[in-house]
């Protein structure tokens, strides 16, 4: 499949890849903190933002939808970010073709799986009755009580589209019943001999206890950790994830 993308800034290629529920401008911020020294190609992943819909959510058919998208624009090889959800999908691009990976950056996020997932999430995003006269703050506060926290609230409410045809960006049934396989982690018996950047949220429990994990796979990756920020350290902490992305990706 090829992904909905957006470019900005010129210089060799670097992909940003976001997280579950997330889109392409959810990573702006490093967007525009890369643009001056790269073509940054920000990628709505399948069942996100335009692209298409697909009950496939599996980290191999998610790496080949990368594969297609940079074949259609002409990409031979880039330095890829990921976060969360598209930072796996990285890794596995990154593990099957480490010819078409320069640098990796994975922003907290192991290879491995995880037991916790959207489910209450999705199942209350699901719940809203979608009218056109549906506002945000209705919808909102039927959110409220699944997802107290209210910025994680607005990142959620960034797949509402409202009007006359109210909907959800976000593939939302098809996310659901693919969540075994977006919290899994298939084994791969390979590596990755380029530079990897794992950068964490001191706050996060995402990374820690996997370094073994992740030096077997990617045995020159450096790890840091990120203090006052968790699993949104790039909404945390912009400054200075741009900083430490830009000494990584450009010396």
């Amino acid at each position: 499949m090829i992904l909905h993308s957006q470019q900005t800034g010129t210089g060799a290629p670097v992909l940003l890849l976001h997280g579950l529920l997330g889109s392409a401008k959810n990573l702006g911020v490093i967007a525009r903190g890369l643009a001056d020294r790269a073509r940054v190609i920000s990628i709505d992943l399948r069942n996100h933002g335009a692209s298409l819909h697909n009950e496939a959510m599996d980290y191999p058919t998610m790496a080949a939808d990368i594969m297609a998208t940079m074949a259609d624009l002409a990409i031979p090889k880039a330095d890829i970010v990921g976060h969360s959800m598209g930072g796996k999908v990285a890794m596995r691009l990154a593990l099957e073709r480490p010819d078409l990976v320069g640098r990796l950056a994975v922003l907290d996020i192991a290879p491995a799986r995880y037991r916790h997932g959207f489910a209450d999430y999705l199942q209350a995003m699901r719940g809203i009755e979608l009218s056109p006269a549906l506002t945000r703050h209705e919808a909102d506060t039927a959110l409220s009580k699944a997802v107290p926290e209210a910025h994680f609230r607005a990142f959620l409410l960034n797949n509402l589209v409202l009007g006359e045809s109210p909907h959800w960006r976000a593939a939302l049934p098809e996310i659901a019943a693919a969540m075994s396989d977006i919290l899994d982690w298939p084994a791969m018996d390979t590596q990755f001999d380029g530079p990897v950047l794992f950068l964490g949220g001191a706050k996060s429990t995402y990374i820690p206890g996997h370094e073994h994990t992740i030096a077997a796979l990617f045995p020159h990756a450096q790890i840091e950790m990120i203090e006052n920020a968790s699993h949104w350290l790039h909404a945390e902490q912009p400054g200075l994830i741009v900083a430490m992305l830009r000494r990584f990706l450009f010396g």
